[in-house]
């Protein structure tokens, strides 16, 4: 069984239907013949995209997940070298103390 592809458009009109009528899911769907499961899927998609523009966030583009990739391996060469700087500070203040 295949599923279905809906547009972008009308999977915002099936949104706002939904959030201007007041009307449950179910009888929406049964109204626009999708599965209420795929309505709840994209009011929640819809509600979740409202909030990141609101906050100022937003999908990452490819040159940010590029540069977010690099600072990661960034973040994790400097650990290591923090942790053999600790380390060799111990053990010449060990040899010093003797």
């Amino acid at each position: 069984m295949g599923t279905a592809r809906y547009s972008g458009e009308f999977k915002r009109d099936a949104v706002a239907l939904v959030e201007s009528s007041g009307r449950r899911i179910p009888s929406v769907a049964r109204e626009l013949g999708v599965n209420p499961e795929s309505l709840r899927q994209w009011i929640a998609r819809s509600r979740a995209a409202a909030a990141s523009s609101a906050s100022g966030e937003g999908p990452l583009t490819p040159a940010e997940r590029e540069e977010l990739r690099q600072l990661r391996k960034q973040v994790r060469e400097l650990e290591l070298e923090k942790e053999i700087l600790r380390k060799a500070a111990a053990y010449f203040a060990k040899e010093m103390g003797r």
